[in-house]
């Protein structure tokens, strides 16, 4: 696909101007970028791509290149409790005696962790993901791993189980990044995706104010349902099953922000916004008030199961 400047990652339409947002987590840089939206496919995408940029935009203390080693909050272990939840029944659906699992983009292994105590079929977990950091961790914790993107990365391994949480949306070729998923996909397989859906309230409500969902300017691509729908039909791999979750983090960190903006929080390079003492209740409130309106509204992530036709 094209990738002149302006240009959709996924059809190659000219995007208009949407908004402009600054990095308001980690203050990598202090920039404002582009998002520009693609009226054919309906995707966001940041214009230009720092693509070049990854040791920049992704500092030492990223929140998925460091292990938790102080224990877990309530809001923390209700979401591990949800995830459970969620990752069973997707692994129920999987047949097979023994599940070979590709995480991309699971850091230090806390995923890969997770699913290994789920199910006792899981034999390998291998990781694919940026940080020498997170690496050790990762060996430390029994997982392979490769140091480098998922377009480097080669195999002749197939997988039962490939997780692309909260990664797409990090890519500045996602219908290429989703091709090679299906290329390493077992026969049988499945891919589990969670990414973010920018047509939703807080991505309203936020729009112009560097919504938390924008990750900036980590986040390259931001779907709705129809443009998720279309990249995954461009690889050649169907929906099996989609849904929306909560997404209290882009609650958390817009509201954060405007609490910064107004002087009554300090958020900075040195204390990221992920760290900071008062993001375990904005993170409770965000997801009480997703799961209020679930029944009704699409929500700021969605998580879709997809399969070879």
């Amino acid at each position: 696909m094209s990738t002149k400047s302006g240009t959709c990652p996924i059809c190659g339409s000219e995007g208009t101007l949407y908004a402009q947002a600054r990095d308001i987590e980690y203050f990598s840089t202090p920039e404002a970028f582009d998002y520009r939206l693609c009226s054919t496919c309906d995707l966001l995408f940041i214009d230009p791509v720092p693509a070049d940029r990854l040791n920049e935009i992704y500092p030492d203390n990223y929140y998925s290149f460091v292990a938790n080693e102080s224990g877990k909050n309530l809001v923390t272990k209700f979401k591990e409790w949800l995830d459970k939840r969620s990752f069973r029944g997707f692994l129920s659906g999987i047949p097979g005696p023994r599940l070979n699992v590709l995480d991309v983009g699971g850091g230090s292994g806390w995923l890969s962790d997770l699913i290994r105590g789920i199910d006792s079929r899981v034999s390998k977990t291998q990781i694919v993901d940026l940080d020498p950091g997170a690496q050790a961790v990762a060996e430390r914790h029994g997982h392979d791993y490769f140091c480098g993107r998922i377009e480097e990365f080669e195999t002749s391994d197939r997988y039962n189980v490939i997780l692309l949480l909260n990664l797409i949306e990090h890519v500045d070729d996602p219908v290429g990044v989703l091709r090679k998923a299906a290329g390493l996909l077992a026969p049988g397989g499945r891919i589990y995706i969670k990414t973010p859906n920018f047509r939703a309230w807080d991505a309203r409500i936020f729009r112009h104010g560097s919504w938390g969902g924008y990750h900036c300017p980590r986040h390259f691509v931001l779907f709705s349902r129809k443009s998720f729908r279309t990249a995954a039909q461009m690889a050649g791999l169907d929906v099996i099953d989609f849904s929306y979750t909560q997404g209290a983090p882009f609650w958390s960190v817009s509201m954060l922000d405007a609490l910064r903006r107004a002087g009554i929080a300090t958020v900075s390079a040195e204390r990221p916004a992920v760290y900071h003492p008062i993001m375990p209740l904005l993170q409770a409130a965000g997801a009480a008030l997703d799961f209020a309106r679930k029944p009704f509204f699409p929500l700021s992530q969605m998580i879709v199961h997809l399969g070879k036709p």
